[in-house]
């Protein structure tokens, strides 16, 4: 019986198969990342990032009770990490063109004998208005806090909304300002 040299065997066919149907996945997941990364271009990241952390680390503990947190007057000093992750309007790629900025936050309280593990800390989604009337708005926690979010955040950046905290550097940045604040 000759064999045809043009078609290889069947246990290189299902080999060749697999292969592919694993190149796929790891290009289908690749491109996910790739749409889901912020489409901020690294400088205004960062420029929004710090203008957003101030404002939070600028606030009184009654501006943050009505951002939706609830720290005593004398609980420390509140230090913030800050990852954007969109803007309106979309497409702006200067702070100056920005209106809205969408990131997820983490604020820690320093309180007295309090380590970074054990400080008293909120977390979530927020959208701030930049300009000259600053407007910090922090969807409320409880039944219902999904639905909040995405009334808050746009559709488009919905999932970014739901995400982990991403910049590893501004959470080691906190910690930083945090264990100096202490």
């Amino acid at each position: 019986m000759l064999e045809d040299v043009r078609r290889p065997p069947a246990r290189r066919r299902g080999f060749l198969a697999v292969a592919a149907v694993v190149v796929a996945a790891i290009a289908g997941t690749s491109l996910l990342a790739v749409l889901r990364q912020p489409e901020l271009p690294q400088d205004l990241h960062g420029e929004l990032t710090a203008r957003v952390t101030a404002l939070l680390e600028r606030s009184s503990p009654e501006e943050h009770h009505h951002h939706g947190h609830h720290f005593e007057e004398d609980a420390g000093k509140i230090i913030c990490a800050v990852d954007p992750f969109g803007v309106a309007p979309e497409g702006a790629r200067s702070v100056a063109e920005v209106e809205w900025v969408y990131a997820r936050h983490m604020c820690a309280i320093t309180g007295p004998g309090t380590d970074w593990k054990t400080s008293v800390r909120v977390a979530g989604p927020l959208a701030v208005r930049l300009g000259h009337h600053t407007e910090v708005r922090v969807p409320a926690a409880g039944d219902g806090y999904p639905e909040r979010v995405r009334e808050l955040i746009p559709e488009r950046l919905h999932e970014e909304a739901f995400a982990d905290f991403g910049d590893d550097a501004a959470l080691d940045a906190a910690r930083a300002r945090f264990e100096q604040a202490r």
